[in-house]
């Protein structure tokens, strides 16, 4: 399981990688201004969607149900009960594209009220919405057909497709005269991409023989266990969507320049986000699930608990990181082009009230696991849709006086909650959180981080007079110098409070 999240983990960061040039070329050739804000709406539209229902939603009842079916009944009955929902979920999704490209004004009047006021951005965020939005369908075939790879331990493809995305965005923007505005060129790239990796994810499901068909849905035991599993997760979903969906509604009121913050600060927090937490629960749910289907609840609890380990562990940096260098992070990746100082300032501000719950935020879907790995989608409904309300609330009272930044701390504060409420549920139900092996391991990760967080405010108060003394890139090397402190700091703190032993037996089990 270890070696499996490690893959996925090394795929999703070359995938980050990739991500962050293409967020280097947007910030260049977008900046942060009506057709920036414009194209992040129109992104954020189609993505909340996917999230709700693609990997969202239908991961976490759809993987357990395929799992459970192999597991009893056969890779045979399995492949037949995933061709009859891929058939379904096309049908869905041809559905909603229609609605969605005949009502594109009402669609975006509804979901970004604020730019009522500014035709000039609403009328970019339409014709952008247009050309993005047909990406939900084909993520969604994407998600399902990983989904399958996934169950059968087969984790590369569904990881590295998302570099598609990233590739085919830095191909149109870096042509994007040929398009009427680069929000168009992104636009394109958007939708391209989604062409590809549907191409790449049945290319690998065909080489090793779980390639998709379609077939007539049947309401067999099975399908209809995953029906009434997947309303639950789709709430669920919908509501931590809802939290996050309401930063673009309540962004679309602030001033320009706003939604660009939020995206930028969010892009550096996701990193840490998609590369531990989401790789980890990507490998943790079909591995506990196939332990609860076998009846190993003692080997689901442990892989569990060895998961949180390595998530607490690899995330420490990050979050010092983010908490006491923002805006160096921010100005040495960004700050170029039509990306200004003031923007990078905006955007470091986000990104440290984001890292007030970058914890909560990467541990989340390990919290998860035990749940949908029973079957079970309606328990973390009741903890996402309770932060959820908070979390609006907070945003509504806050955007007036903090703006965009006020927007981040509320959903970090709502991750706070929706974890300590995950974790309340597990503990009444016996699922456990863990084992003696990882409490005891939380006060000497807890020394390391604030170790890095000490390194990193070294570096910048003492090494600023020798990098101002250099003839240019200076906020270049003020990044490369808190990297290599807090990088050095971490390692150092990890060998002595860990112990070469201890991470010997984690990382190479």
């Amino acid at each position: 399981m270890i070696r499996s999240i490690f893959s996925v983990g090394g795929w999703t960061l070359l995938s980050r990688l990739t991500g962050f040039l293409r967020d280097i070329m947007m910030a260049a050739v977008l900046g942060a201004g009506p057709v920036a804000d414009a194209f992040y709406l129109a992104f954020r539209l189609p993505n909340h969607f996917r999230a709700i229902f693609a990997e969202g939603a239908f991961n976490t009842a759809f993987i357990p149900a395929y799992a459970r079916v192999k597991t009893q009944e056969g890779t045979a009955k399995a492949a037949r009960f995933a061709d009859g929902v891929l058939s379904g979920v096309v049908v869905v999704q041809l559905a909603l594209l229609a609605f969605a490209l005949l009502a594109t004004p009402l669609v975006v009047a509804t979901l970004a009220p604020g730019l009522a006021d500014d035709p000039e951005r609403f009328a970019l965020t339409v014709d952008y919405t247009r050309i993005t939005f047909p990406y939900l369908g084909l993520i969604a075939v994407v998600t399902l057909v990983g989904g399958v790879l996934n169950a059968n331990e087969r984790f590369w493809a569904a990881a590295a497709a998302s570099i598609l995305l990233n590739v085919a965005m830095v191909g149109t923007l870096s042509v994007a005269g040929w398009f009427p505005t680069a929000g168009d060129a992104a636009a394109w790239g958007v939708l391209i991409s989604g062409f590809l990796q549907v191409g790449l994810l049945v290319f690998d499901a065909e080489r090793h023989g779980l390639g998709p068909r379609f077939a007539l849905p049947r309401l067999d035991p099975e399908t209809r266990r995953f029906l009434i599993a997947l309303g639950p997760a789709i709430l669920g979903s919908a509501g931590l969507q809802l939290a996050i969906f309401a930063d673009t509604i309540v962004a679309s009121f602030l001033p320009q320049g706003s939604v660009a913050a939020l995206f930028y600060a969010e892009r550096i927090y996701q990193l840490p986000v998609g590369v531990i937490g989401i790789a980890a629960g990507i490998v943790l749910l079909p591995e506990m699930s196939r332990r609860v289907a076998a009846g190993d609840e003692a080997g689901a609890r442990h892989a569990q608990a060895r998961a949180l380990e390595l998530i607490l562990l690899l995330v420490l940096p990050f979050l010092a990181a983010c908490l006491i260098v923002p805006e160096e992070i921010m100005r040495g990746l960004f700050l170029r082009g039509a990306f200004t100082g003031e923007a990078a300032r905006a955007a470091a501000q986000t990104l440290a009230a984001y890292a007030i719950g970058l914890i909560p935020f990467v541990v989340m879907r390990a919290f998860m696991s035990p749940f949908y790995a029973r079957g079970d989608t309606r328990t973390p409904v009741i903890a996402t849709l309770g932060a959820a309300v908070v979390n609006i609330a907070l945003k509504v009272w806050l955007m007036d006086d903090f703006a965009q930044v006020g927007l981040a701390f509320a959903t970090s504060v709502g991750g706070w909650i929706s974890l300590a409420l995950l974790i309340g549920f597990a503990l009444r139900r016996g699922y456990g959180c863990g084992d003696a092996a990882l409490l005891a391991l939380l006060p000497r990760l807890a020394l390391i981080g604030l170790g890095v967080a000490a390194a990193l405010f070294a570096a910048v108060r003492f090494g600023e007079p020798l990098i101002d003394a250099l003839p240019g890139l200076h906020d270049e090397a003020k990044l490369a110098l808190c990297v290599a402190a807090g990088g050095g700091a971490y390692v150092f703190l990890m060998a002595i409070l860990v112990g070469p032993r201890r991470l010997k037996a984690l990382l190479r089990p």
